[in-house]
């Protein structure tokens, strides 16, 4: 009787890091529909939510983050990686675990260092353009390496071996028809007929920044019709932003005018705000164009579903890996690159007012980018754990 794969993944923090892991266990599930899929995180991040609604089971474990900020406590660090990982050799133990795979962000690293202590084979997969300081630290303690894209490996220990995998990414944004779901996602989000849409998002929190500029792009933009703006806040600054929208002329209640008469003129543009986005493939689908960070996931989500995008990269990102995972669509031609200072309502306008004018040019746009294989490669990736496994794989192999 085969010995039912047990996988253990370690993915925390924010979504940039949690949904890659989701998405590997999703393939995972798909190769093998008997594994035992567990996740190692943390009590800070939204592992905490995240993982359970998918239906995972998440082990905790004391971990610190990999910030120079901490100040003195970074000193605690090394303390905090060898009592985190024996937490984490335990969780591999009671699991029965046969492979370790590390999403990056610091709650990973304890996973890494648990599958090293138990003498378990692990792996990682690394985002970003420019790798993260859990990674950078993880890559010495495994032989097996993934990364998203080609240019994470000069930055990494023993890069040179490892594979070009792309960036797992959910099954729904992997076959995306844009065109198919169009209609569906304009009736969910309640866009009046005719209008343009622009989609502001953050990220997994929300974004200050792209909030600020999207109020005061929605109160210029009052009296057109031609418009809608779909704000993507986070859970904190949703209030506030709903609030602002209203003042502003352009909130609540004008948007509920502009659905119950989407064809009528006078009731104003729409811009409303939502915490979260639980259905991506309906936000893209509706979306124009899109005003976001770069954080990894989202760039190979962009790329993969063709949506045009104004990118606007964290600044305090480690490294300043946003700024390079944006390059990757821009010098492409799928995206422009706006700093985050430089970030406002008037920049914004002069840039989005000729793109959504000129739907030819969104479109040219939209096909610049180079799909790569984020499309499959939560199932490159799941190859490779399955692989290490020793268990018998169905999917095709791969080369770096």
């Amino acid at each position: 009787m085969r010995t039912p794969l047990s996988v253990v993944i370690g993915a925390g923090g924010t979504g940039g890091h949690i949904y890659p892991g989701l998405a590997l266990a999703e393939a995972l599930r798909r190769a093998d529909p008997d594994a035992v899929i567990s996740f190692i995180g943390t009590e800070r991040g939204l592992e905490t939510t995240l993982i359970p609604a998918a239906g995972y089971r998440l082990h905790t474990v004391d971990m610190i983050p990999f910030d120079p900020a901490l100040g003195a406590k970074r000193f605690l660090l090394p303390a905090a990686l060898l009592r985190s990982g024996a937490q984490a050799r335990s969780v591999l133990r009671r699991q029965q675990a046969q492979v370790v795979v590390g999403m990056g962000g610091y709650p990973s690293a304890p996973a890494i260092v648990g599958a090293k202590m138990a003498g378990l084979p692990s792996v990682i997969h690394e985002s970003n353009a420019v790798p993260g300081r859990a990674n950078q630290f993880a890559a010495r303690l495994t032989e097996h390496l993934t990364v998203a894209f080609d240019g994470s490996r000069a930055h990494l220990s023993g890069g040179e071996r490892a594979l070009t995998v792309g960036m797992p990414i959910a099954a729904s944004l992997a076959a995306l028809d844009r065109p198919a779901l169009r209609a569906e996602a304009r009736r969910a989000f309640g866009i009046p007929e005719g209008a343009r849409v622009v989609l502001f998002n953050g990220g997994s929190l929300g974004a200050a920044r792209l909030t600020a500029a999207a109020v005061g792009l929605a109160a210029r933009w009052r009296d057109r019709t031609d418009v809608h703006l779909l704000i993507k806040t986070g859970p904190a600054a949703l209030a506030e932003t709903r609030r602002k929208l209203v003042d502003a002329g352009v909130g609540a209640a004008a948007q509920g005018e502009a659905r119950q008469q989407p064809t009528d003129a006078a009731s104003g543009p729409v811009a409303q705000a939502v915490p979260y986005l639980d259905r991506m493939d309906l936000a893209y689908a509706v979306a124009d164009l899109v005003v976001c960070r770069a954080g990894s996931a989202t760039i190979a989500e962009l790329a993969t579903t063709g949506v045009p995008a104004v990118l606007v990269p964290y600044p305090h990102a480690p490294g300043d890996h946003q700024t390079h995972n944006a390059r990757v669509l821009s010098e492409a031609g799928a995206a422009h690159l706006v700093p985050d200072a430089g970030t406002t309502a008037d920049r914004l306008a002069e840039l989005i007012d000729p793109l959504l004018a000129d739907p030819a040019r969104l479109a040219v746009m939209g096909r610049a980018a180079d799909p790569g294989n984020h499309a499959r490669a939560a199932d490159l990736l799941a190859e490779t754990v399955i692989r290490l496994a020793g268990q018998p794989t169905t999917t095709r192999e791969f080369t770096s």
